[in-house]
């Protein structure tokens, strides 16, 4: 019986190069997003072209009813989940100055970026236990896709910045958590990655990498942080639970 990861935001971006590495990895796949299911058919399709069963579970992960049907409807059609991988994510609507940013972005980030990320790892961590609990040879995990960001300041979008070092910090405290079961926990943090997200600053993102914004002087490509994803997800780093991968081309190395 194959595995079975749930994705968050995994129909579109980061969100569907990780579930294409995975799908070619040999899992099935739940995954979540928002749009209605019609919208992201292409997306499911291509997916399931790579040999996975896709289930789609739409819903707002910011919510605690939504999180709680998603992973209800993962255990009535697969009635197992092996990772979850919390990526979906959202930028502020406007990129305000933090003198003059509202507290109603700040929620709405902080909402959608770290809420689900750390109340969805609560209920999936609770469920692999209780697999763990009926089959010894059950192997789960948790991937939590954060940013930079969590330590690279941006002051015109410091609500995501904050959201991503929480992120990271929850990481930390699950991977503490579920070590007594054996269930590790990673966080993958990208750097510049070409999505509908960044396309509004490719122009700017095109100038500073051309001039050595990056050590590999390139954008970051979904499947890039899909592969990372994806070994950490078929158990190839068992000793390194809490640890973060850096996908971002040698962006925050310090140089002179």
């Amino acid at each position: 019986m194959k595995k079975v990861a749930l994705v968050t935001g995994g129909s579109r971006g980061i969100g569907l190069g990780i579930a294409k590495c995975l799908a070619q990895s040999g899992f099935d796949l739940a995954i979540n997003g928002m749009r209605k299911e019609e919208d992201t058919s292409e997306s499911l399709e291509e997916l399931r072209a790579l040999g996975a069963e896709v289930l789609y579970c739409r819903g707002d992960v910011g919510g605690a009813s939504e999180r709680q049907q998603i992973m209800d409807s993962v255990q009535s059609h697969f009635n197992r989940l092996h990772v979850l991988v919390n990526n979906a994510g959202v930028a502020p609507k406007e990129r305000n100055d933090i003198l003059e940013a509202t507290e109603e972005s700040f929620e709405y980030v902080l909402k959608t970026n770290l809420n689900s990320a750390y109340f969805l790892s609560q209920l999936a961590a609770n469920w692999m236990i209780a697999q763990k609990g009926e089959s010894e040879d059950f192997k789960g995990a948790i991937i939590n896709v954060s940013s930079i960001s969590a330590t690279v300041a941006s002051v015109n979008r410091g609500e995501y910045c904050v959201a991503k070092a929480g992120m990271s910090m929850a990481t930390q405290l699950f991977a503490v958590r579920l070590g007594e079961y054996d269930i590790p926990v990673y966080e993958v943090r990208p750097g510049v990655i070409a999505t509908d997200m960044t396309a509004g600053v490719t122009e700017k993102y095109d100038k500073l990498i051309g001039s050595g914004l990056c050590v590999q002087q390139r954008w970051g490509l979904p499947q890039d942080v899909g592969l990372a994803v994806a070994a950490l997800a078929k158990g190839d780093f068992p000793y390194s639970t809490g640890q973060v991968i850096m996908v971002d081309g040698g962006l925050t190395i310090p140089r002179l």
